[in-house]
């Protein structure tokens, strides 16, 4: 038996003395009122202790609003991404550590003993224990109106499913017969498995708990379908669009469906600082959703507090102006983590069986990448300060190889040209563009989410190299949701979006976003979907080299070997490479972030990634407090 993450925390964060407890201030008249228990009465018995000071910050001083901002409704989720409480969760070093859990035993990476903490809350006061997490296993995923699609695909090793048991209230087993080594990385996604529901609230939607009638009424009310619908509608930890449902977030939606969302500090939140006051430090964060163009203009005129997302770096040149004429903010410049900035997706699922029999042949994608021009459209839209290339790991991962960088991302039109004679596409139109096999004119049509100006310029430049090779580009843009579920369907031809979320890689990190296991990867959406389903939905990869990269995802999984994983990732990345799959453009164009000069515990230098670090939520944004936060609420 080994405590691999125990050992993590004893590393990272020694254990320390409990402090004398500060009320939170926010919190004092409801307290005062008996509306609600004393701050010692609403932490766990074993509080996760932060030591801001062996962090390198500051202790801070509770109170203030902080303000951001995001582009659509639905984004009021990147509350939960933002402020990462997760059962175990990256460090700013990207190790693992128990968060919500007071620690965790890992045998063989087959069997996972979690340990609650005794005392700990949601955030309406009920107790949080081992019986959410049997709500969970017991009463949804494995409830066939709940989830129809069956036992969750991340339950399955070897297409066996794990088993979970639940000792006493506060330990949680989960198992194996195989290893599982994305277990617990899983759980530290920005966008995590939930294994864990409020049962107390959400067992009045069950068919199994709720009284007839009532549930009945319950369902017209919300002008749905059945039970299973209504109680889908509800338990939403990922969307946080439900106010009435508790969370063990730092902040609780406190809003309806405005255009302006309010969340509260959650006064049950499980983290203390070493002298006693309970975080977050923040008392409400303010998320105003503005159109996509007015993010920048916005941050320029000082109406954010902490942004980046809606900002890319052309957005640099306004925000700096507005620093100098008088801005009360900093523009940091954050590594970015994604592994590409810019990467063209052809579909080799698009329903069009002339085009998907082109776009599958790998000259045709290794052409369209020699026909960009990533120099000009570095110089042009980055100044130059993006590195050209595929898309690959970073150079700052260990897996990092210059050779994948470069490999048929040099631009080399007559080399293009070549490849496409080779195919045998030599017939062209009058006006100069090939013609498909019956006859069609070469039009590539690209789609696009139409949110990044430097895309849209991008494709206007890749619109004039790729005329020499006789395929006229067509831009599309599209709302990115629509856009999503026409590559999902088949139905377009190509798409442009970032690269992998995961760009810092490590031999240790699932290559499994390599492989075609899922549909967000757009080159080959139905093959994922078929792996999702088990084969109950979308079509089995037939060709060699996404055969491979499964089967090579499958071996990674089944070894420990830190040199056989090395081995398996640069065999991966290899064939991405020669594949072209996703043809990537640029990568490791810097990441504007404005930060308040009120705001303190923002780090200078950081890596700005979804995946891994879920945002700002690597970076403990529950740890950031205003200077003079009195002073900022009045402002």
């Amino acid at each position: 038996m080994r405590k691999l993450l125990c050992l993590l925390l004893l590393i990272a964060t020694p254990a320390l003395p409990q402090p004398v407890l500060q009320e939170t201030t926010f919190w004092e008249s409801e307290v005062s009122a008996g509306d609600l228990p004393p701050i010692a009465e609403r932490i766990p018995e074993t509080p996760l202790i932060v030591d801001l000071e062996a962090k390198g910050r500051t202790f801070g001083t509770q109170g203030g609003t902080l303000r951001t901002m995001v582009t659509r409704s639905k984004d009021v989720r990147q509350m939960v991404v933002y402020g990462y409480a997760r059962l175990v969760g990256y460090n700013s070093k990207y190790e693992l550590y128990p968060d919500i859990l007071r620690d965790i035993e890992v045998i063989d990476d087959r069997k996972f003993i979690m340990h609650l903490r005794p005392g700990h809350r949601w955030s309406d006061g009920a107790p949080f224990t081992s019986d959410d997490f049997r709500y969970w296993w017991e009463k949804i995923a494995n409830n066939s109106e709940i989830t129809p699609s069956g036992t969750p695909e991340f339950m399955l090793v070897d297409d066996k499913p794990g088993r979970v048991t639940f000792p006493d209230l506060h330990t949680v087993v989960f198992e194996w017969d195989a290893p599982n080594p994305n277990f617990l990385p899983l759980l530290a996604q920005a966008s995590p498995p939930f294994i864990y529901r409020p049962a107390h609230y959400l067992k009045q939607f069950h068919i199994e708990f709720a009284e007839t009638e009532s549930l009945a009424n319950e369902v017209r009310r919300a002008r749905v379908k059945s039970w299973a619908a209504l109680h889908n509608k509800r338990d939403n930890m990922y969307k946080y669009d439900n106010p009435d449902q508790p969370t063990l977030q730092p902040w609780i939606n406190a809003s309806g469906r405005t255009s302006r969302q309010l969340f509260v500090r959650n006064p049950y939140y499980h983290r203390i600082d070493a002298k006693g006051l309970q975080l977050p430090y923040i008392d409400v964060v303010n998320m105003d959703i503005v159109g996509g163009g007015l993010v920048a203009a916005k941050a320029n005129a000082g109406e954010v507090d902490l942004q980046a997302r809606g900002l890319d770096f052309p957005d640099i040149a306004i925000l700096r102006k507005g620093e100098t004429d008088g801005g009360n903010y900093r523009t940091l410049l954050w590594g970015n983590g994604v592994s590409n900035q810019i990467t063209i997706y052809p579909n080799l699922n698009f329903r069009d069986p002339v085009w998907r029999d082109i776009m599958r042949d790998v000259r045709f994608r290794r052409a369209l990448s020699l026909g960009i021009d990533r120099r000009m459209i570095n110089r042009a839209l980055y100044f130059g300060l993006a590195k050209e290339g595929g898309m690959t790991a970073l150079s700052s991962s260990p897996l990092y190889k210059a050779e994948d960088l470069t490999m048929w991302s040099q631009m080399d039109i007559d080399a293009a040209n070549a490849l496409l004679d080779d195919m045998g596409l030599t017939e062209r139109m009058p006006s100069g563009l090939r013609k498909l096999p019956d006859g069609r004119p070469m039009e590539f049509v690209i789609e696009t989410a139409g949110e990044r100006q430097e895309v849209e310029n991008a494709l206007a430049i890749v619109t004039d190299t790729w005329r020499e090779l006789g395929i006229k580009l067509v831009m599309r843009p599209l709302d990115r949701d629509i856009l999503r579920n026409r590559v999902y369907a088949g139905v377009t031809m190509a798409a442009i979006w970032f690269g992998w979320d995961n760009g810092l890689p490590t031999p240790g990190t699932s290559p499994r976003y390599l492989a075609p296991t899922n549909q967000e990867f757009f080159a080959w959406p139905k093959w994922g979907q078929y792996y999702a389903t088990a084969g109950s939905a979308g079509e089995p990869p037939d060709i060699d080299a996404a055969q491979e990269l499964l089967a090579l995802s499958q071996d990674w999984d089944h070894t420990t070997n830190t040199a056989k994983r090395t081995e398996i990732w640069h065999r991966m990345l290899d064939i991405h490479a020669e594949q072209q799959f996703g043809i990537g453009i640029l990568s490791e164009a810097p990441q504007p972030v404005v930060v308040s000069k009120k705001l303190r515990n923002v780090p200078e230098t950081a890596i700005w990634a979804y995946e891994p670090g879920a945002h700002f939520g690597v970076h403990r944004i529950d740890e950031f407090y205003f200077e003079e936060p009195f002073m900022q609420v009045t402002q």
